[in-house]
């Protein structure tokens, strides 16, 4: 299964995308986690320590791989490099295991201009084209707000994408854009998940703008998880029964 999530800034992403890879890893199954956000916190909402972050370099960051790979020099132009540079060996080499996690973080991608050809954004779109279609690892990646990390070439191979969006009209209108986007390079199965509900206010905003049978999710706000954020601890570790039970049924309805 390959899961993409995406959404707002701020929304949630990195939570429920941390919920659903732990409670993937509890089931005994490989999860591979990708943090394509450039704001990435993913491997802190797994439970990192201030060990395993020191461990964790984001694959743009590392000069001397991007180098070996694609046989140019960083911050150099006017090269010629390899488009096509092997990354098969990357996700097992250069992921850090976190509660059963294997996590990467692609770090920032250069968008000068139209469009980066520089090495490292082709080493990532590499990178991600084949953890997409050659692994056979689970797939939770944790997107920016939008598709910018696929392209039309990888967008079969995912089999959902779930934006998360809280009850907000910049959030909803950010939420519709990505669907109509991932739509147009042909991911096929698209759906919401609804954060940071507080009352029945919220759950009729979110279910007056979004279609039902999009909607697999609602996600109270919890004071719990927000403390689990400020102490270092994953999203699932202070979180009570009903909100287990929330991810549960989210990733239930996901395997569907």
């Amino acid at each position: 299964m390959k899961i993409a999530i995406s959404g707002k800034g701020g929304v949630g992403k990195s939570t429920l995308a941390a919920a659903i890879a732990l409670l993937l890893a509890k089931e005994g199954k490989k999860v591979l986690a990708i943090d394509a956000d450039e704001d990435a916190n993913l491997a802190a909402a797994l439970g990192a320590t201030e060990k395993d972050l020191k461990n964790i370099v984001a694959i743009s960051e590392q000069v001397d791989l991007v180098e070996e790979r694609t046989g140019a020099k960083v911050k150099q132009y006017g090269q010629i490099f390899k488009l096509n540079p092997e990354v098969s060996d990357i996700a097992d080499e250069h992921s850090v295991n976190i509660g059963g996690v294997n996590i990467l973080v692609l770090g920032a991608v250069n968008r000068g201009g139209g469009g980066c050809a520089c090495p490292e954004n082709v080493l990532i779109r590499s990178l991600v084209t084949d953890v997409i279609l050659h692994k056979d690892d689970v797939l939770v990646m944790d997107m920016e707000a939008g598709i910018e990390h696929l392209g039309r070439a990888t967008a079969q191979g995912v089999d959902i994408m779930v934006i998360v969006v809280e009850p907000g009209q910049r959030s909803i209108d950010t939420a519709i854009k990505i669907k109509k986007m991932a739509k147009e390079i042909g991911i096929r199965k698209i759906k919401f998940v609804a954060n940071k509900i507080y009352n029945v206010e919220d759950k009729k905003m979110i279910k007056a703008a979004l279609q039902e049978t999009e909607l697999i999710g609602l996600i109270p706000f919890s004071e719990e998880m927000r403390l689990s954020d400020r102490t270092g601890q994953s999203v699932l570790d202070n979180i009570d029964k009903n909100m287990k039970d929330c991810f549960r049924s989210i990733l239930l309805k996901l395997s569907d």
